[in-house]
């Protein structure tokens, strides 16, 4: 589904990727950890069609990405970047008219279980709240991809295991793919298919993360610490 083909990204001289091969496929969740910097939100960007590669070629269902990949992907930034002056219903219905594929009835069975009022305004919410709105109208999209940059960040740590647990009953993984960069590996290593890890824009590891537990006995903070160590 997502294929990268020798793929360097530079912003002027310093390369934030470096010749990255990769191929994920759907049905699928998969965490991309790293130190900061490291590349993984240049990732996630690619992907979306939001930069382009210096070299190689970033695919998404065999189509070289461009800024029209944003009808097969949705991108859930780690920036705000929502109009502060509306309140949560009229931005749900602000991303209705913005994206056909965005489903309404789906956004707010979210909204309820991320337990957001649809008359607060966005100026009001707190850090955490527009965390969840930013989940919920990712996961509201009926699109093949989703990418997720740091979706936990700013979430309460006594709610985030229960989130982590619920977004799973919202994710078709019969038809979809997700991708998520997080510091917050513990709470999500339960939900993940597979992890790749990057440094210093290389992959240095990619994983199925049951192949981890059974034939390592590793869990995947074990395993970052064993290959970022090597």
């Amino acid at each position: 589904m997502i294929s990268f083909q020798q793929v360097t990204k530079k912003y002027r001289q310093k390369a934030a990727l470096q010749e990255v091969n990769l191929e994920l496929t759907r049905g699928k969740i998969i965490g991309l950890v790293g130190e900061n910097g490291s590349g993984k939100s240049t990732t996630l960007k690619l992907i979306a069609g939001l930069i382009y590669p210096t070299k190689g070629e970033v695919l998404v269902n065999g189509n070289k990405v461009s800024r029209r990949i944003a009808s097969s992907v949705s991108y859930l930034s780690e920036l705000d970047e929502y109009y502060r002056f509306y309140n949560v219903e009229q931005t749900i219905e602000f991303y209705a008219s913005q994206f056909p594929d965005f489903d309404p009835k789906k956004a707010y069975e979210i909204l309820t279980f991320m337990k957001l009022d649809p008359e607060s305004k966005l100026k009001q919410l707190s850090k955490g709240n527009r965390g969840r709105l930013k989940i919920v109208l990712s996961l509201a999209r009926n699109v093949p991809v989703i990418l997720m940059d740091e979706p936990l960040s700013g979430l309460d740590p006594m709610v985030r295991q229960s989130i982590v647990k619920g977004l799973i009953s919202f994710i078709d993984l019969e038809r979809q793919l997700v991708l998520i960069t997080t510091h917050e590996v513990r709470e999500v290593e339960n939900i993940l298919d597979e992890v790749i890890a990057i440094k210093e824009g290389k992959i240095i590891g990619h994983h199925n993360v049951e192949q981890l537990r059974e034939e390592e006995n590793l869990s995947i903070v074990d395993w970052m610490t064993k290959v970022y160590e090597s």
